[in-house]
């Protein structure tokens, strides 16, 4: 077969793989998130890793006298979590099912993080440092759920399949058969410090508000949370939290354009 057929018909089979692979994760919302996202691994594939990645986290902050060691602050992020979870619903019909699990761990660091299937993680830093509010835990923990919701970091992983794909034409299965060895080489770090693009990051935050408001937490935080971010990272070494979340003005504005939309549901929710 002329070498141009050959290039065509694996172009054309991995175009078919890849639109097969296309599709939405949640519904919109009245925030309006659905677009199609390219997926070419299971959500379970990942949430196993995810699983075992937090189980080993967890175990080496107990190791190390971290985990959970303000009772107080433990019992006033789970209480925030429970009262998010079920508005889950809204976007997907599964995730109030997830196996959540929330948890805070003692370090001076500026972090948070929501792993696939409901896996949260809160650092004392964040909390202290910033001084953050009920309604301002809830805007995080909102828009970390929301990454875990769209289920980014399983858009990602199957971004660079694609990407190692397109580069290895000849692969077996054009390379799609490959994902348990690709899932393999991923350790909980890379979920946790995956760097979200702006969509990614615009998805999140009108997720996120959209599940804070229904939640019963004035969506307003939103506006002081990020002006806190900006200010944290202002000076000297740029917290961890700000390294994969950008925080900017333009974002500020961004949230608040959203309120119009979201400030009703809260309203509706305190009623």
């Amino acid at each position: 077969m002329p070498a141009f057929r050959i290039v065509a018909a694996i172009s054309i089979s991995l175009w078919l793989a890849l639109m097969a692979g296309c599709a939405t994760t949640t519904a919109g919302g009245a925030v309006g998130a659905n677009r199609s996202q390219l997926m070419l691994i299971s959500s379970e594939q990942l949430e196993q890793v995810a699983a075992q990645g937090y189980t080993k986290l967890k175990a080496d902050a107990t190791q190390q006298g971290a985990l959970n060691k303000d009772p107080k602050m433990l019992q006033r992020v789970q209480a925030i979590a429970k009262r998010l979870e079920p508005q889950t619903a809204v976007f997907r019909r599964d995730a109030p099912g997830w196996k959540w699990e929330v948890n805070v761990i003692d370090s001076n660091e500026l972090n948070a993080f929501c792993m696939p299937g409901g896996k949260i993680m809160f650092y004392s830093g964040l909390i202290n440092r910033l001084q953050l509010t009920d309604e301002e835990i809830a805007v995080v923990m909102g828009h970390e759920i929301a990454h875990a919701l769209r289920e980014h970091s399983r858009e990602q992983v199957s971004q660079a399949i694609a990407a190692q794909t397109a580069l290895g034409v000849g692969a077996a299965a054009f390379g799609l058969s490959q994902n348990a060895a690709t899932l393999a080489n991923i350790g909980y770090e890379t979920l946790i410090a995956t760097h979200f693009s702006r969509t990614d990051e615009a998805e999140a935050d009108r997720i996120g508000l959209e599940l804070t408001a229904r939640a019963g937490y004035n969506p307003q935080a939103g506006v002081t949370l990020w002006q806190k971010m900006i200010n944290a990272g202002t000076g000297g070494k740029l917290p961890e939290f700000l390294s994969s979340h950008p925080a900017d003005s333009t974002r500020v504005q961004q949230i608040e354009s959203l309120l119009p939309i979201v400030m009703p549901l809260y309203q509706a929710a305190r009623r």
